[in-house]
């Protein structure tokens, strides 16, 4: 592993296994850090393959080395609409699955956008979802991944640096990329409900994982190309707490001096 220094701090580890419990770590470490100070951690988490690794190794930890979650509160960053939350393709079945029915969460404080929401009742839905992280306290950790469009959430490509927690449609690179998880004959919605980049950009500290060859290139695009809403990761460059942990695929095609 290599440990560059510039903002955003970027680290290229051997692989996608040892990336994966780097980004477990530091989300541990900021629950530990606000226990320690008898304060609640409000993490704010990304779903996808990406994640897999580090939902695993954060279940490890609580069984094996005590790490609680009783006084976390867990805001994801968006659902599919419209979603049955018991859809096995549903945001809240796979954070249950991978993490939240394997821990000592208090199921109160596990907080996702809700895919039944009528369509009229969507922006108040959105502004509620505000109003909850609000009264939560800010994020004091967000995991992030980055799809092959620059979207962190599903902030597709023309996403500003001032959006909110809103209804979305989902660009087709993005359904595409995700037709994978559809069952057989069943297609994903082709909308979703995420929170803004403005949102994010609101967390005290953020880890932004990407994995795979396949990643290469919006990696580049967003560390080393212009602030542009084309690429929403890109508005990463200007937060003053953001640490990037990359695989060797995954760096690349960023610049030599950027890969260690």
């Amino acid at each position: 592993m290599n440990a560059l220094r510039q903002r955003p701090l970027i680290r290229v580890f051997e692989n996608a296994r040892t990336a994966a419990l780097a980004a477990a770590r530091r989300v541990a470490d900021v629950v530990l850090e606000r226990q320690a100070r008898r304060m609640s951690a409000v993490l704010g988490l990304a779903t996808g393959a990406t994640m897999v690794g580090v939902y695993g190794e954060l279940v490890r930890m609580h069984r094996e080395d005590g790490l609680s979650f009783a006084h976390v509160a867990g805001f994801n960053l968006d659902e599919y609409w419209p979603m049955d939350p018991n859809d096995s393709r549903s945001y809240h079945k796979v954070m249950a699955k991978l993490l939240w029915d394997q821990v000592d969460v208090n199921p109160s404080n596990v907080h996702l956008p809700d895919g039944r929401v009528a369509a009229a009742a969507i922006d108040e839905h959105c502004l509620a979802y505000e109003r909850a992280l609000r009264q939560n306290g800010d994020i004091d950790h967000f995991l992030l991944g980055i799809g092959r469009t620059g979207h962190i959430g599903f902030n597709e490509p023309g996403s500003g640096a001032g959006t909110r927690t809103r209804l979305v449609r989902l660009d087709e690179r993005t359904l595409k990329d995700n037709a994978r998880l559809a069952r057989p004959g069943s297609e994903l919605p082709e909308h979703a409900i995420t929170m803004g980049v403005g949102t994010i950009l609101e967390a005290r500290q953020i880890t932004l994982l990407a994995l795979g060859a396949h990643k290469a290139e919006i990696v580049s695009r967003a560390l080393e190309g212009p602030v542009h809403d084309e690429v929403a990761a890109s508005f990463l460059q200007a937060h003053d707490n953001v640490t990037v942990l990359l695989d060797k695929e995954a760096a690349s095609a960023l610049s030599p001096d950027l890969q260690g």
